[in-house]
C-alpha cells in the first residue's frame, strides 16, 4: 500500500496499520529471544515474571509508535504511562504470555491497541512463534493476515471448545477452579494456553468458541477484545460487570456460558 493510498483510509484503519507494523517488528525481536529468556523481576506475585525481553520489547514499541505518531499517549505493561499532547493513544503489551515465553512454549503474542480520545478504535495482535497477525478497526471488521475473519461457533455450549486463564494470586485461583469445575462438564472441553490476547483472537477466527478470564489488565485484552467484537463475537469486559470478568464467545453460546461463569 502506498502512502497516498493509506491517507485515503479512515483514521482507525490508519492506526490499525501502524499497530500491525510495529507489533510485527516487535514480534520478530521477541521471536529471536524465544527459548533463552532471562528473568529480571517479578510483579504481583513470585509467579508473575518479567523478562529482559519484556522490557526491551516495550522500549522498542514505544519508540516506534512515537516516531510514527508523535505526541501520542502510551500506556504499557512494564513502564509508567507516557502522557502525550494529541488525542491519539496506545495500549501496549510487549509480551502477552511471558510465562510461556520463559519456558519456551509457543503461545506468546505482542498486543497493541490504538485509541482516539480514550476510545479504542484499532488493534493488532501478533502470534510471536506462528507469525499470524490479527488486526481490526472499529466498524471496519477484523482480519487475519489481512483476510477478513468471522467468529463462528456451535449452537450450544456442550459442543463448544472454551479457553480460559488463571490469576497469579492463589486465593483467586481457588475460586477460578470452582468456576472451571462448573464449566468443564457443560462444554466440549477447556483449554488454558496462557495468552489472553491470542485467546480473544482465536474466538474471532473460530479457533475456539469462547474465552473467559478474570483479573486481567487492559493491556491484556484491549486489542484482542476489539478484534473479537469486530469479527462478530459477543464480548463483555471488566467495566461492564462487577466481577472483573473478560468474556468473549461466538454469539450462539454467550448466554449459556455467561450464566455458568457467574
Amino acid at each position: 500500500m502506498t502512502v497516498a493510498e493509506a491517507k485515503l483510509l479512515s483514521p482507525a484503519r490508519q492506526l490499525e496499520l501502524v499497530a500491525s507494523d510495529v507489533a510485527r517488528s516487535a514480534a520478530r525481536f521477541v521471536r529471536s529471544q524465544h527459548g533463552h529468556a532471562t528473568q529480571t523481576n517479578t510483579k504481583s506475585s513470585p509467579t508473575d515474571v518479567v523478562t529482559q525481553t519484556d522490557l526491551e520489547s516495550e522500549r522498542f514499541i514505544r519508540n516506534e509508535l512515537l516516531l510514527r505518531c508523535p505526541g501520542s499517549t502510551i500506556q504499557g505493561e512494564e513502564f509508567d504511562d507516557e502522557i502525550g499532547t494529541t488525542g491519539t493513544g496506545w495500549i501496549v503489551d510487549p509480551i502477552d504470555g511471558t510465562v510461556n515465553f520463559l519456558y519456551g512454549l509457543p503461545v506468546v503474542s505482542v498486543s497493541i491497541a490504538a485509541t482516539i480520545d480514550d476510545r479504542i478504535v484499532a488493534g493488532a495482535v501478533v502470534d510471536v512463534v506462528g507469525g499470524e497477525i490479527f488486526s481490526a478497526a472499529q466498524g471496519e471488521g477484523a482480519r487475519s493476515n489481512g483476510v477478513p475473519i468471522q467468529s463462528v461457533g456451535p449452537d450450544s455450549l456442550d459442543q463448544a471448545l472454551v479457553a480460559t486463564g488463571f490469576a497469579y494470586d492463589a486465593d483467586a485461583r481457588a475460586l477460578e477452579a470452582e468456576v472451571v469445575g462448573r464449566v468443564l462438564p457443560a462444554c466440549r472441553d477447556i483449554r488454558c494456553m496462557g495468552s489472553a490476547a491470542l485467546n480473544l483472537c482465536w474466538v474471532a477466527c473460530g479457533r475456539v468458541d469462547g474465552f473467559f478470564e478474570r483479573h486481567i489488565k487492559t493491556y491484556d485484552y484491549a486489542a484482542g477484545a476489539l478484534i473479537a467484537a469486530e469479527a462478530g463475537a459477543t464480548v463483555e469486559l471488566p467495566h461492564d460487570n462487577a466481577s472483573d470478568l473478560t468474556i468473549a464467545t461466538s454469539s450462539q453460546v454467550f448466554d449459556e456460558l455467561r450464566q455458568i461463569v457467574g
